[in-house]
């Protein structure tokens, strides 16, 4: 326990410092983490439900280790640059070929997120096997990041921030900048967890159908582009020059921005939803293909007891798709 406490210090200063780029950002993690505990079914999810703002919290710590701490371990886990990797049937779906197949300099400079979701998902399964509380709620809650990361179409292409394409700063724009924008009207409210079961099929489809989506929102931002006035796209200062974000790209207007949220269709709210359920399913199947073990005595009887009515309240207010402590709390 006191390793939990020290660990959940740690990243609660760690998250209020640093700049993030990639992976969603903080918002859309945050939302995705959370509601997933209220998409798991009830043998799990008051025990979620004890530690949920460490779930909440720790969503973005893969983040950190990458960006604060430097891991160069960790990058290669956020994406994968398919194109790079050849014909998609030709990709090796076990790490251990994929290992054999390319260098690790290769893999290193081109992405293993499908690889290490799965790695994630067998250490995970290990720590319900044994009900070790403090590996279970720090595994699950860095393998939603990864899940979230596989949601994201641009996490599974070269060209990931419009590079090759003149769109550079269209990364933070889709996955940070319009969820910070838009996120508070969308519906959080999803569908219960299902078991999946074959994990290493279900990730690969995963990545693919986010990697069908990459050409549509660049495509989508390109023809956007073409409609809009030029002094319309990008903020500049009182002398006309554009004004860079602290990344040093473009920084795209409030208009800009809505407008490219409205051509997506709703694209970025859909995948969010989609992590939800995507995160709440592998959490389910881990703990199915540990033996179902009990979660509930891994808390003192009255943590459970207290937070049952709790649980019970926020549930009926997700109802209306909407998650108390992230976004103002309405009347209902």
């Amino acid at each position: 326990m006191k390793k939990y406490l020290i660990h959940f210090l740690i990243t609660c200063i760690c998250l209020s410092t640093v700049p993030f780029f990639s992976s969603w950002g903080t918002f859309a993690h945050e939302h995705i983490n959370k509601a997933s505990v209220f998409a798991l079914p009830e043998p799990m999810q008051l025990f979620f439900y004890n530690h949920i703002d460490y779930i909440t919290q720790e969503s973005t710590v893969p983040d950190l280790r990458k960006y604060t701490m430097l891991d160069k371990t960790e990058t290669p886990r956020h994406y994968i640059d398919l194109e790079k990797f050849g014909r998609v049937d030709s990709i090796p779906r076990n790490f251990a070929e994929a290992n054999l197949k390319y260098k690790p300099e290769f893999l290193n400079e081109f992405g293993i997120l499908p690889w290490y979701i799965e790695e994630m998902m067998d250490k995970l399964t290990k720590a319900f096997k044994g009900k070790r509380k403090t590996e279970i709620l720090f595994l699950a809650s860095d393998l939603a990041h990864y899940l979230g990361d596989a949601h994201m179409p641009l996490h599974t292409t070269i060209n990931h921030d419009g590079q090759q394409t003149d769109q550079r700063g269209i990364h933070a724009l889709w996955e940070s900048r319009l969820p910070e924008m838009f996120g508070s009207e969308y519906n959080y409210h999803t569908t219960e967890a299902v078991y999946i079961d074959n994990i290493q099929k279900s990730t690969w489809e995963l990545i693919m159908r986010s990697y069908k989506l990459a050409d549509t929102v660049l495509l989508t931002e390109k023809q956007l582009r073409k409609q809009v006035a030029k002094d319309k796209v990008f903020k500049t200062d009182s002398k006309g020059n554009i004004i860079k974000n602290k990344f040093n790209q473009n920084f795209f207007t409030d208009e800009y921005a809505t407008q490219f949220h409205e051509a997506l269709n709703g694209m970025v709210e859909n995948q969010i939803r989609a992590a939800i359920v995507c995160v709440s399913s592998y959490w389910y199947t881990a703990w199915v293909n540990a033996g179902k073990p009990t979660l509930d005595d891994l808390d003192p009887a009255y943590i459970n007891e207290q937070n049952k009515e709790r649980l019970q309240s926020e549930l009926k207010k997700l109802k209306y798709g909407k998650l108390l402590g992230i976004e103002s709390e309405k009347e209902f």
